[in-house]
């Protein structure tokens, strides 16, 4: 059985940076958010059965997860130490990265409704906020189903948020989904159903007349800094 040597492995990880189109591709998700085999062929200039082929091989070398969202395919970087490394090379480069522009308009960039649950900036800060808290982790390693650690169920108790009712619905208890302004997971399932639920009830958020907006009032941006720990301004009247 051949052995591959440290020095194969790292040309084999110089080539498969070195295409440029590979490389637009990489440094466009370096911002942590996801993008769809279309976006990135765009991206990069290139067909789709090319990106195709691209993003397999990033795929099997363990750099990107594939995140299915009812008929999209979203790809995000799943590897700190990639991120790291293409960063380093950036720099040696002398080269920034252009910030993410959201094309989506701002009244419903701040919070909607996704469904039964919150979507937008609130959504995707309370959801990284709860893993970086330890509220929620992954049930398995690279899966997209949550549950809350004992921290979380105290937090959401203090919510007034009964979990237990929440496991016996015929649903995922909490999930991944993909936020499609902001290119990152923002919390579903029956956990995200109750909280944006919850929400509305303590008025936190309040629903536009003709739209799935939601505007941020100031008992939300109280709310959602004292639980978690999350700085929201409110939008201009």
């Amino acid at each position: 059985m051949d052995v591959v040597t440290p020095d194969q492995q790292l040309a084999r990880i110089a080539a498969l940076i070195a295409d440029p189109a590979r490389a637009r591709m990489l440094c466009c998700l370096l911002d942590g958010r996801a993008r769809t085999a279309t976006e990135l062929a765009a991206i990069a200039d290139i067909s789709a059965s090319t990106t195709s082929v691209h993003l397999a091989k990033f795929t099997e070398q363990g750099w990107l997860r594939m995140l299915p969202q009812g008929r999209h395919r979203y790809f995000q970087l799943d590897r700190p130490d990639v991120a790291q490394a293409l960063e380093s090379l950036l720099r040696l480069a002398a080269q920034d990265l252009p910030p993410f522009q959201a094309s989506t308009p701002q009244r419903l960039r701040l919070a909607r409704r996704c469904y039964d649950h919150l979507a937008g900036e609130i959504a995707v800060a309370v959801h990284d906020a709860c893993f970086a808290q330890h509220h929620l982790i992954r049930k398995e390693e690279g899966q997209e189903d949550y549950q809350l650690t004992p921290g979380g169920e105290q937090l959401f108790a203090r919510m007034g948020i009964e979990t237990a009712s929440l496991r016996s619905k015929r649903r995922r208890f909490a999930c991944a989904c993909m936020d499609w302004s902001e290119r990152r997971s923002h919390l579903a399932g029956a956990l995200g159903a109750a909280l944006l639920n919850h929400a509305m009830q303590q008025r936190w958020l309040e629903a536009d007349l003709d739209s799935r907006a939601l505007q941020l009032t100031s008992v939300g941006k109280r709310q959602f800094q004292a639980f978690f720990g999350i700085a929201i301004g409110l939008p201009p009247s």
